[in-house]
């Protein structure tokens, strides 16, 4: 009688499934983002517009001149501290462009699609990294201007402090618009998928549509104008509510609306054609 041997064979030591995860595709963006040059470069000017300029206009600052601050004539210490806002939003809603337009124009973006198929993850998640950043830069960014600029200022008539009516308010919101301005050129980066047209939409909603709805007859300007990207968005860091313009709140609603549109479109977009 033979006695059969079994020999028993290990088991193979089996590879983790990895699954694509909102916090995964989340982490990869922001390793992404940081890895650029051009994001370093683009968010260093954001940060040097807005300080420079606000503490060279509060510097140069004299009772009775013109002074130019974002929309017009700053009348206020938060006007001249927000001195260099249209040139920061411009740094910032151009390398929001170049975030998702500039993967389409390098091929990148198949490889980044083909690691999540899903692909609206994607769009959430670059969008929400760089919409995090662009805060916390542009409010840094406008805190220092104010309270670099109170030095210069002190014993003037324009002279405010962080405790003045409003001011914090103008402040932070200032930096909420420019977070809202950057997801904004990802979201026309990522809808049109050119760097060239993301660019020029951007700039044609949030500083040609104003200068040409002034040509339409007043009453017709008067009712459009403050529903506009860029004048809504400007209602949101204004310290003064002037006559025909939104307020603060209905500012910010407004214009995070025309975000969340673009967004959507790009979503559209990005879902139902090939990369």
């Amino acid at each position: 009688m033979s006695t059969l041997t079994v020999e028993r064979v290990p088991a193979q030591t089996q590879r983790p499934a990895y699954k694509v995860t909102g916090s995964r595709v989340l982490r990869a963006e922001w390793a992404k983002l940081w890895s650029l040059r051009s994001t370093w470069i683009t968010l260093g000017l954001s940060l040097l517009f807005l300080i420079a300029f606000g503490l060279i206009a509060a510097a140069n600052y004299s009772p009775g001149e013109f002074h130019h601050g974002p929309g017009g004539e700053a009348k206020d210490a938060v006007g001249l501290a927000l001195a260099g806002l249209d040139f920061a939003q411009l740094a910032i809603g151009v390398l929001g462009v170049l975030i998702t337009a500039g993967e389409y124009s390098t091929g990148m973006i198949r490889s980044t699609l083909a690691a999540v198929p899903t692909r609206l993850p994607v769009l959430w998640s670059k969008a929400a990294t760089y919409g995090v950043i662009a805060l916390v830069l542009a409010t840094v960014g406008a805190l220092v201007a104010f309270l670099g600029g109170e030095s210069f200022l002190h014993g003037k008539d324009i002279a405010l402090t962080f405790s003045s009516s409003g001011v914090l308010r103008s402040l932070f919101g200032a930096g909420v618009y420019l977070a809202l301005v950057g997801v904004l050129g990802v979201a026309l980066g990522a809808l049109v998928r050119s760097v060239a047209g993301g660019i020029g939409l951007l700039v044609v909603s949030l500083m040609l549509l104003p200068v040409l709805t002034g040509l339409l007859p007043t009453t017709l300007k008067n009712d459009l104008s403050p529903y506009l990207p860029g004048n809504a968005g400007g209602s949101v860091f204004a310290l003064h509510h002037a006559a025909n313009t939104l307020t603060p709140g209905a500012g910010l609603a407004v214009f995070a609306g025309w975000v969340a549109l673009a967004l959507a479109g790009a979503a559209w977009r990005l879902k139902r054609s090939d990369a």
